[in-house]
């Protein structure tokens, strides 16, 4: 690819390409430490016990010697006398293979003879016989006389760092030339030879067991979740048919004594006989105890045995899967892959209002999606480690977040002086964003302005006036900010605010009408201020548009600005000039793009300078669903005056006054309404400036609401000098 094709696709992806190599190279640097092996270990276990159990191994027969089997011997070990009695009776049942998980390598009298020839005449029994030896456990010989007929495996297990038992074992090494197949292996063979089937290499690697059906891959150091775990003699994953014994018939050694075995209850399969009792230590850890709500459960060795050797015999039976991992360079891959993924997440969505919201409900989505993968890969035999994959979808995510804020920030907080927080967005993160030129795009405008700020400003000072329009403003860009809007400009007392540009969301229209309730009810907290230091009280109107605009910077190489230009901006300029003071007039275009609950107090048409068809706007009085804002109900009193009020007035074409003085009357009034009776014609929304009679030297500004009759006409006052308010407070009292 051309580098200057290339280089747009960097700076698009940036954060991408800074957060994945770093949060690859961590986290790879974690698993190979080993660091998150028991974190591994332990989402295994949790895959164990969110598995569903496999039906009974019906091939596979317990005898165990339970604590009320010992009770009843009156002593342990047992004499080889009982031993010897108990191997006749199992034997008698004519089963495939026995096997005694029960060290026998020095006599226990009396009976020992006894013991010694049944062994000598059951080729199909095996013992035990202990090959490691450790701190804390010492190697035990098997049976002298069943050594001497090959009569014997080993029944050692590999525990891992958390005294768990995840693997068995098929060979153990005794020294550099010899080997010892495993207690379950023995038998599993013996049950095997009948089916047919014995040991042979696999065709595909000579290393490897093959049994019939399948094969076992040797276990290496760095297998799954593993990390330079100890991979000595020939090791295989232990895949476990279910829950302590749930998965194997049982019968205890006294129903043996008493010869209460149901009839071909073990003939034909293997018997193992062991301890179940608490009280002879054999009892182990294994993935099934690491219920989070529950006491820990312990399996019983004989019990681990069976698992093994059913897990033999349904390879070469029946073709059940094995537990396999992926070669260590693809699990690092997908390291990598999941890093890509959270950075992309979070990338994309850097834009959106949510941003945190949304980025942790992707990925805990994609951290879901994962972990159900890796759950379906298991139920069908593969181990995929999770841990570090979801380190890379989540420290990926995060440190492209940190990215963000801290090369943003800066700038950022030098651009936002002068721009707003969005419009620094489209500069910072697009790299044509200071091109001049622009975009078709549909947003929505905004437009307030204060209603005779012009007359209050030229009773003022300047100083207060600045410190008004400070206070004024500053509450509503807080406003505007709080709903993501775009100030454009502010044009003196007026705003003008974008919603959809630079950055178009599906709720632009809801949002500005959000927006403009919440400007005219923070006006409320605006007015308190002045009156406490004595300012004038404002009034603010807003009109809102939405249509298609040319969006982008406009101006020359030397100076521009963002912003949106064609008839729509002028469109809903003109309909914040039919608004009085307290009120929001939306256009039709907005009440259609706005999906939500409007609450409308009227609605009218109006045909403004420069459109050429009749436009319908609608008053708000407020937005329901998950804004819930509404404006307060109107109680202005009307009273009826018992001498009308002597007016001239002129209507107003745009700030002009027409020059023409108009008698009238205010027959009735409140705080902010008059009636008007006049004998010439009115208009709705005819701006009229007037004066009483009696005092000529005050303005007054007011809009025609409405016509009661062709005489009568409902005015809104848009601004009252402090002498005005003082003659009508007077008269409603």
């Amino acid at each position: 690819m051309h580098w200057n094709k290339l280089k747009p696709a960097m700076w698009k992806w940036r954060g991408v390409i800074f957060a994945v190599p770093r949060i690859t190279v961590l986290v790879i640097i974690l698993r190979l430490t080993g660091l998150l092996q028991l974190l591994e270990l332990a989402a295994l276990d949790q895959f164990f016990l969110l598995r569903p159990p496999e039906p009974p191994d019906q091939r596979i027969v317990i005898v165990e010697i339970t604590e009320a089997d010992i009770q009843k011997l009156g002593k342990w070990p047992m004499s080889d006398e009982v031993l010897a009695s108990v191997l006749d009776t199992i034997k008698q049942q004519q089963p495939r293979a026995i096997g005694l998980d029960i060290y026998r390598d020095l006599p226990v009298d009396p009976g020992h003879e006894n013991l010694v020839k049944l062994f000598g005449n059951t080729p199909n029994l095996i013992g035990v016989q202990k090959i490691s030896d450790s701190f804390d456990s010492a190697a035990v010989n098997a049976p002298p006389a069943l050594k001497q007929r090959q009569q014997v495996g080993s029944n050692d297990l590999p525990l891992d760092g958390d005294g768990k038992i995840r693997r068995g074992l098929l060979y153990v090494n005794l020294n550099e030339e010899d080997v010892l197949e495993s207690f379950a292996l023995k038998l599993a063979l013996l049950y095997l030879k009948q089916e047919g089937i014995t040991e042979k290499p696999s065709a595909n690697n000579p290393n490897y067991l093959q049994l019939g059906k399948g094969a076992f891959p040797i276990f290496e150091t760095n297998d799954g979740g593993y990390v330079r775990a100890d991979d000595g003699s020939y090791q295989v994953f232990l895949n476990y048919r279910g829950r302590i014994q749930q998965q194997f018939a049982s019968i205890s050694l006294s129903q043996v004594q008493n010869n209460q075995i149901p009839p071909d209850f073990i003939r034909g399969k293997i018997v193992l006989i062991g301890a179940t009792a608490e009280s002879l230590k054999d009892l182990f850890y294994t993935p099934y105890t690491s219920k989070l709500f529950a006491a820990p459960e312990r399996m019983a060795g004989v019990t681990i045995h069976a698992n093994l050797i059913s897990q033999i015999l349904s390879v070469a039976l029946d073709g059940r899967p094995l537990i396999k991992t992926l070669p260590e360079s693809v699990e690092l891959l997908a390291i990598f892959i999941c890093s890509i993924i959270g950075a992309t997440l979070c990338w994309q969505q850097r834009h959106y209002i949510n941003q945190k919201t949304l980025l942790a409900a992707n990925v805990i989505v994609a951290g879901g999606v994962l972990i159900g993968g890796s759950f379906v890969a298991f139920m069908f035999g593969w181990w995929l480690p999770i841990i570090p994959a979801l380190l890379g979808l989540g420290g990926s995510a995060i440190a492209v977040t940190q990215y963000i804020a801290q090369s943003a920030g800066e700038m950022r907080q030098t651009l936002g002086r002068y721009l707003t927080d969005e419009v620094v967005a489209n500069l910072l993160e697009t790299p044509a964003g200071l091109k001049i030129g622009g975009e078709r795009r549909q947003v929505t405008l905004l437009f307030s302005d204060l209603r005779g700020f012009s007359a209050i400003s030229e009773q003022l000072p300047p100083e207060q006036v600045v410190q008004i329009l400070n206070l004024y403003l500053g509450a509503m860009t807080e406003v505007i900010n709080q709903h993501k809007g775009t100030i454009n400009e502010f044009i003196g007392d007026g705003i003008f605010v974008m919603f959809g540009a630079p950055i178009s969301r599906p709720d632009d229209a809801q949002r500005a009408i959000a927006c403009a309730v919440a400007m005219q009810l923070t006006m409320q907290q605006v007015n308190r201020q002045n009156q406490q230091m004595n300012l004038p009280k404002l009034e603010m109107g807003i009109g809102i548009n939405t249509g298609e605009v040319v969006a982008g910077n406009i101006g020359s190489q030397k100076r521009a600005q963002y912003t949106v230009i064609g008839s729509h901006v002028n469109l809903a300029a003109r309909i914040e000039t039919y608004t009085v003071g307290g009120q929001i007039l939306i256009s039709e275009n907005t009440y259609k793009n706005s999906r939500s609950e409007l609450k409308i107090t009227g609605q009218l048409q109006i045909e403004p300078k420069g459109i050429k068809e009749l436009i319908t706007i609608y008053d708000i009085g407020g937005i329901g669903g998950e804004y819930n804002l509404y404006l307060p109900e109107d109680n202005d009193l009307m009273v009826s005056l018992a001498s009308p009020l002597l007016v001239e007035y002129t209507v107003l074409q745009g700030k002009q006054a027409t020059g023409i003085l108009l008698p009238g009357e205010l027959v009735s009034l409140s705080e902010k309404t008059a009636y008007l009776k006049s004998t010439h014609s009115l208009e709705p929304l005819n701006n009229l400036k007037m004066r009483l009679v009696d005092t000529p030297e005050i303005d007054i500004y007011a809009k025609v609401i409405k016509l009661a009759d062709e005489h009568h006409f409902l005015i809104r006052f848009t601004n009252l000098p402090p002498q005005a308010i003082i003659i009508i407070n007077s008269l409603l009292l």
